[in-house]
Parts: structure tokens; sequence; C-alpha cells
């Protein structure tokens, strides 16, 4: 099997080695400076390429780190709210609630929450 693949490599170099004796000097001339040109050019390229190397991982990681970063984060939904039910109110916030938003029977005994505030410590000590 390889003797006549052997034998058509070497009738192929032999008609390469004929036809580049019998080649006009003109021609091998526009040949060899084409092949520095594209070499040359080749080269120039390469450092384009050797960035878009880096930078291609560089971004799908980036791309990736931002949608797990998406998809951890909590999301916060806007509750719905029943018509005439009042809404709930931060227990831990530093501002007393809003009025229109409050239940309004807690703002009729307002002088039982000054008396509370007032004395409820002093009753829940005893």
């Amino acid at each position: 099997m390889n003797a006549p693949d052997n034998h058509l490599e070497l009738r192929a170099r032999a008609l390469y080695r004929e036809a580049a004796r019998q080649l006009d000097p003109a021609v091998a001339a526009r040949l060899r400076a084409a092949r520095r040109e594209a070499l040359a050019s080749a080269s120039k390229t390469s450092w384009a390429h050797r960035l878009l190397e880096l930078l291609l991982p560089a971004g799908a990681f980036a791309a990736i780190a931002v949608v797990a970063l998406f998809l951890s984060s909590p999301v916060q939904r806007p509750t719905s709210v029943a018509p005439n039910s009042a809404q709930t109110v931060d227990v831990d916030g530093e501002l007393p609630p809003d009025a229109a938003v409050t239940d309004p029977t807690l703002y009729q005994n307002m002088d039982f929450y000054g008396w509370l505030a007032k004395n409820g410590d002093s009753e829940a000590s005893r």
C-alpha cells in the first residue's frame, strides 16, 4: 500500500522542482514579494488576534458574573393592598406612621398614649 503513495509523492516533488526551474524570474520575484507581504501582514494582525483571544474569555466571564449576580439578588415585588385595609407599618422605623396610611382608631385616644408614655415604665416595674 505504501509503494503507490510513495511513488505519487516522489512524482509530485519531481514535477514541482521541474516547474520551479522553468519559472520566469519576474514571476518568481512577484511570488517572493507576495509571500513576504503575506507574512508581514500576518505578523501585524497577530497582536490583534492575541488580544481577541484574551478579551473574548474575559468578556464571557464578565457576562456570566453579571447574570449570576442578577439571578442571586433578591427581587422586591410590590405587595398588593386590598381596598379598605391598612398597609403594614415599619415597626423599627424612626418616624411615626403616617396618619393617612394607618388605622384611624389609633389616633382616637391620644391622651391615653401620652399618659402611657409617661407612666408606662413605672407601672410595668411593679
